[in-house]
């Protein structure tokens, strides 16, 4: 199992450790309710060194980009990200990833920890136009610095005026001490931050820097447990639950990210799939009586027909409902529908609602 350069910090911390895409991560601290609370209201930290990061350059560079993603890249100026996702041949996904404008020849895409062989391996197949691609995923941290307080707390640590960076924009700047750290205004929480991509021999000194700025403020460590609570009150997908090789962009509400005014993998296919319309749709619902939701749970109409599946579910801390996501047949996609969550042998009533169902 692979362990990221602040492994040691989590464990002295007493965090609790799970095996996760490979890596051995902190999944909580002091509990997830409290973790979540604290991202929501204050800031929190989180160590996701485990996220991939490949760096696409030279002059075919956006080309390739261009080739297997379903945005448009060709929008982005420096110093702007996009999120986006690269189909495969099938009508899936291979994963969804955030693209990094550096310069016209300089992109750094950064993908899902469970998916880096495997798209390091899908680019170099589709990289007929012979881009440099390098994998740097074993030489950079990853930390997300989450709430409605990181940049108050964090400013001190940057000659950069933090409050100037828009949401999905970022700066290479001076951080904690260190130069040429990319701080970007991206995050998978929904209360507002940062994330700070720094080589590996930096980490530890962010990390304590981060924390030690943050003492005023309340911040804490945050493991993975409330990192998905946090994305799933936004309505925001996860890879290997929300979405998959399974599951069309079209189908999984991500139309806004796949722009058909230029040609992509599979882009003919998944035209026709949007100009036709999907057989199935991710929907949100809140549960109207007692029981949890998890992946894999039978969806039912009011009669007691299996329409769909749960993909993602839990307790929501913020709102104190049971939420969940799911898959179910085109026509029970419309918000306010009455549906049914199979948990073993009980139906629970559930609603269809639109996300997000955390609203700050």
């Amino acid at each position: 199992m692979k362990t990221t350069q602040l492994t040691h910090i989590h464990e002295a911390l007493g965090a609790k450790m799970v095996p996760y895409a490979g890596y051995n991560m902190p999944v909580s601290y002091e509990g997830v309710n409290a973790e979540h609370e604290t991202v929501r209201k204050g800031v929190g930290i989180f160590d996701v060194s485990h996220m991939g990061e490949f760096l696409v350059s030279g002059p075919k560079a956006l080309d390739l980009i261009q080739k297997i993603t379903t945005n448009d890249a060709s929008k982005l100026k420096d110093g702007k990200a996009q999120y986006t996702c690269m189909p495969n041949l099938t009508g899936g996904i291979v994963d969804d990833l955030i693209i990094y404008r550096m310069n016209e020849e300089k992109y750094l895409l950064v993908v899902n920890a469970s998916n880096i062989d495997k798209d390091w391996n899908w680019i170099a197949e589709n990289n007929t136009m012979e881009a440099d691609v390098k994998d740097l995923s074993d030489e950079y941290c990853l930390l997300a610095i989450q709430g409605p307080k990181a940049i108050e707390a964090m400013q001190p640590l940057s000659s950069t005026d933090l409050s100037a960076i828009k949401f999905y924009n970022f700066e290479v700047s001076d951080f904690a001490g260190e130069d040429q750290i990319i701080i970007s205004a991206t995050g998978y929480t929904g209360s507002g931050g940062f994330e700070i991509y720094c080589k590996n021999h930096n980490a530890e000194a962010i990390w304590n820097a981060v924390l030690k700025a943050g003492e005023d403020y309340g911040i804490k460590p945050i493991g993975l447990a409330a990192r998905d609570t946090l994305r799933l009150e936004m309505g925001l997908c996860l890879y290997g639950n929300d979405i998959d090789e399974t599951t069309s962009p079209i189908e999984a509400g991500l139309g806004w990210i796949t722009k058909f005014t230029k040609d992509f993998v599979n882009s003919e296919n998944l035209k026709k799939e949007k100009e036709e319309g999907p057989k199935r749709r991710l929907i949100a619902f809140e549960m109207l009586e007692r029981g949890i939701p998890r992946k894999d749970y039978p969806i039912l109409d009011e009669n007691g027909n299996e329409i769909g599946h749960v993909t993602s579910g839990t307790q929501s801390p913020s709102t104190g409902k049971a939420i969940g996501m799911g898959y179910v047949k085109t026509e029970f996609k419309a918000v306010d529908t009455p549906i049914q969550i199979q948990i073993r042998k009980k139906t629970i009533p559930a609603i269809i609602v639109k996300p997000p169902f955390y609203k700050a």
